[in-house]
């Protein structure tokens, strides 16, 4: 027993301590700088070579819940677009997350997530989610699930994925919701006691993603049901996740 507690010890906490500041590589791709003036040639070539048309043209601007981050628009444009690694992407307006040409990284994150009071009061200490994957490749899959590992531990803030939607208070969907799966998530979301949440993760959920526009697709849900948190990504990094999450209960 004494080895054990002397082991542990010695092991320490192996979680991040911080999530709120942590920090990712450079090389991670993260939120978009667009600057018109330094792409003297035609901005349709980069608007075409977008695989999800996440970027539109008169100004220029990059819808982050419909971009994979594949990085091809900052090749093509000579780094007149550049992918940042500030990683802190989620809002909580769908709108917000298409991001103008010049608008900087902290001007996005002043009006990204509106933390509400009656949120904080009734998820702020416990909040549980039930994860469905409505036809994901399981990328954002796998990433949530590395949300409860040793490295980010996002067990220690309360936030747990659950595997009733019994025994949760809100839904985390991925996946663009193909037909087969529309029905069993509309039956998960109304398995949820009132009141609940809904936290769109990943292009595919918010938008679609690379399947907008399939016939094998069925995205009433989303028509119907109102999200109330966006975690672009394809897929989003665990830090984006539980950042988002922290921000939405009010806790960052």
């Amino acid at each position: 027993m004494l080895d054990l507690l002397r082991l542990r010890k010695r092991h320490g906490s192996q979680a991040i301590p911080d999530v709120v500041n942590a920090e990712l590589m450079e090389s991670h791709r993260g939120f978009p700088v667009t600057d018109e003036t330094k792409f003297p040639g035609d901005w349709q070539s980069v608007v075409d070579c977008c695989p999800t048309g996440a970027i539109s043209k008169g100004p220029i601007s990059i819808d982050l819940g419909k971009c994979t981050f594949c990085g091809e628009c900052e090749k093509l444009s000579g780094g007149a677009v550049r992918f940042t690694n500030k990683h802190k992407t989620g809002s909580s307006d769908r709108k917000n997350l298409i991001v103008v040409s010049g608008v900087q990284y902290d001007a996005y994150r002043e009006k990204a997530i509106e933390a509400r009071r009656e949120i904080h009061k009734l998820f702020g200490r416990s909040l549980k989610l039930r994860q469905v994957s409505a036809g994901g490749c399981n990328g954002c899959e796998t990433e949530l699930n590395a949300c409860s590992n040793v490295n980010f531990d996002m067990g220690r803030f309360g936030i747990d994925f659950v595997a009733s939607p019994r025994h949760a208070d809100g839904i985390v969907l991925t996946g663009p919701v193909t037909k087969n799966m529309a029905p069993a998530l509309m039956d998960a979301y109304r398995s949820i006691g009132d009141p609940k949440i809904v936290i769109a993760a990943g292009a595919c959920a918010i938008s679609g993603g690379l399947f907008a526009g399939s016939d094998q697709i069925n995205r009433k849900f989303l028509e119907e049901i109102k999200v109330d948190l966006y975690v672009p990504g394809c897929p989003p990094h665990p830090l984006t996740f539980i950042n988002a999450v922290l921000e939405f209960l009010g806790r960052a």
